[in-house]
């Protein structure tokens, strides 16, 4: 893998604060990758996957283990509860702080995770569009997804063209600004433009031959049902949380729910576990392959190659 000049010379700056992205789809490897570079180059990780923030989620999560977060200062796991909200500013916002704790220690910031609107907000900024509105919010979520989605395509069919019809949180997301403001969110985003640099970043996209990947998809799958996922989920409505609750209605914890409430076999559920995480790693794909910004590396043969550019962009070679 060679990293044109012109692409790295632009991400090292002599005035901001260098840091380290590792992005890719689920199951792709990032946790290996990150932990292997972090300890050669004196990093510390900071979580950038929206469903890893929240605390006992942690089989369904495939949250790194409390041996590597020992060994490894791990920053953005196990923060909120299932049922508080965490959005891409309150991220920005800690990840700034935590950032600048990094460097006071002198060690190096490494991003970590799949959600590029959190990866995003911390490297371009975020739009002028308002605060979430929780009155709104909940009228919104009471018209389901085929009334949203129409009304998004009347008012603002730019960003209908941009989010899928069963993207409820976005659709909610983009009619909460409309109506709160007068505004398109895509108009919105184009005066902002997402062009705030506060750091200076080499961005790795981790990938791997489709069949490879799908098959980690799979065996990861049965390894979190052997680990306890069932019983994870379990434990999740006996505290009192339910599929109410945003973080449960993500992959893995929305099927397993399904199962313990009669409604999906086991077989059933593995196997819509499966097929939604394959959905996902390619809707995660189609966001990486808009960032310009990307180094592309496939596991297994490139691994090597990130450890190698880490050190000659931070001028440890």
């Amino acid at each position: 893998m060679d990293i044109p000049n012109s692409k790295f010379e632009t991400s090292v700056s002599l005035t901001r604060q260098k840091i380290i992205i590792l992005q890719g789809p689920t199951c792709v490897g990032k946790s290996g990758v990150a932990i292997s570079l972090a300890r050669a180059i004196s990093a510390e990780i900071i979580n950038a996957d929206s469903m890893q923030f929240y605390r006992f989620m942690d089989i369904g999560t495939s949250k790194p283990t409390l041996q590597e977060q020992s060994e490894i200062p791990h920053h953005l796991f196990s923060v909120v509860n299932p049922d508080e909200n965490f959005n891409a500013a309150r991220f920005m916002h800690e990840a700034h702080s935590i950032i600048a704790g990094i460097a006071r220690r002198g060690n190096v910031p490494l991003v970590v995770g799949g959600t590029g609107l959190y990866v995003r907000s911390l490297t371009k900024g975020l739009s002028s569009a308002p605060a979430g509105d929780e009155r709104l919010r909940q009228e919104l979520l009471s018209m389901g997804k085929e009334k949203l989605f129409s009304e998004l395509q009347s008012v603002d069919p730019e960003s209908a063209q941009r989010i899928r019809p069963n993207d409820l949180v976005r659709l909610v997301r983009a009619l909460e600004v409309f109506r709160l403001t007068g505004e398109p969110l895509s108009q919105h985003n184009r005066r902002h433009g997402f062009k705030d640099e506060p750091y200076a970043c080499l961005k790795f996209c981790l990938t791997r031959p489709r069949d490879e990947l799908y098959n980690l998809i799979e065996a990861r799958t049965k390894r979190m049902l052997d680990d306890g996922l069932v019983g994870e989920v379990e434990s999740l409505f006996s505290l009192g949380y339910c599929t109410t609750h945003r973080p449960l209605q993500s992959i893995g914890y929305k099927q397993i729910a399904l199962y313990l409430e009669g409604k999906l076999s086991l077989a059933e559920a593995v196997s819509l576990i499966q097929q939604e995480t394959r959905r996902f790693a390619k809707r995660q794909f189609t966001w990486l392959r808009h960032d310009t910004d990307n180094i592309w590396v496939e596991l297994p043969a490139m691994a090597a190659d990130v450890e190698h550019y880490a050190k000659k962009f931070l001028n440890l070679d």
